[in-house]
């Protein structure tokens, strides 16, 4: 396994592995890898000949006062796992390599950005688009892999992808949880024990709404009000929002006909936690 932290090697690489007819495959994180992270990069090796991962905290996703300054990162760590994976090159540039002194170029995705986390982290979308469809330039990957947790960022880099017109297929990666049913995602490690058990809430009440449509509830203001009153008794945890969309185009829904995407955000003490379930499927 290589690491690289320049963007013209990475690049002379990938061409270089083009040019011999390699498929290679790009999963990007922003470190402080977790088994979902690892989940990823197995479904790559399956997929490609050569499989890249890239390691960046993008400071353009983060707004004020959120936590990109303490943001989890943990470098020897996750290059043992990745080691351990069979990965053939970590891609880790520093902040300066990805965005110079000038840099003035963003990439902003529109409709599918709107509501959700898109109200609530302003810039986020943005921030995401502009550094993905540089890692794209910069790996040259024949597939992507994303995970389904970040439901919302999934289907904005798809739709990056389809109008932008990168030869690259977008392959998503389910949402893997810990034996608790807790969505993994690396920013658990914020929450004490007592507001880690408040923060289960948040997967059953999707289970409720899964659970109420399987029986037949077809209306979405049905399914979204059990989730709703399941979470408000719980101490510590407050709902950002809780929203049902279509699974594919992201567009909001009366009435769950085809696969769709129950998503939700919460406070539970200090720390935002997001979470879904798909139904339909």
């Amino acid at each position: 396994m290589k690491r690289i932290q320049k963007i013209s090697e990475m690049q002379e690489i990938s061409n270089g592995l083009k040019r011999t007819g390699k498929r290679i495959g790009l999963v990007p994180t922003m470190g402080y890898l977790h088994e979902a992270h690892l989940s990823l990069v197995r479904k790559a090796k399956k997929l490609c000949d050569v499989v890249v991962v890239s390691i960046f905290v993008n400071p353009t996703q983060f707004g004020p006062g959120e936590d990109f300054e303490r943001y989890p990162r943990d470098e020897a760590g996750d290059s043992a796992k990745l080691e351990k994976e069979g990965v053939d090159f970590i891609f880790i540039p520093e902040v300066n390599e990805m965005y110079p002194s000038g840099y003035q170029t963003y990439v902003e995705v529109e409709e599918v950005s709107k509501g959700l986390c898109g109200d609530f982290r302003p810039g986020f979308f943005r921030g995401v688009a502009t550094v993905v469809a540089k890692l794209f330039n910069i790996v040259k990957p024949d597939v992507a892999i994303f995970g389904e947790k970040d439901y919302q960022q999934l289907l904005v880099i798809k739709k990056m992808v389809e109008d932008l017109n990168f030869d690259i297929k977008i392959i998503p990666g389910v949402l893997i949880r810990d034996g608790d049913g807790m969505a993994m995602s690396s920013r658990n490690t914020y929450l004490s024990p007592e507001e880690r058990q408040r923060a289960l809430i948040l997967y059953r009440s999707l289970l409720i709404g899964k659970n109420l449509y399987q029986s037949g509830e077809k209306k979405a203001s049905a399914l979204l009000k059990a989730v709703k009153e399941s979470i408000k008794p719980v101490d510590g945890v407050t709902l950002q929002y809780v929203e049902i969309r279509d699974a594919e185009t992201f567009e909001k829904i009366e009435n769950v006909d085809k696969n769709a995407v129950i998503a939700l955000a919460a406070i539970v003490g200090s720390v935002r936690l997001i979470d879904n379930v798909i139904i339909g499927r």
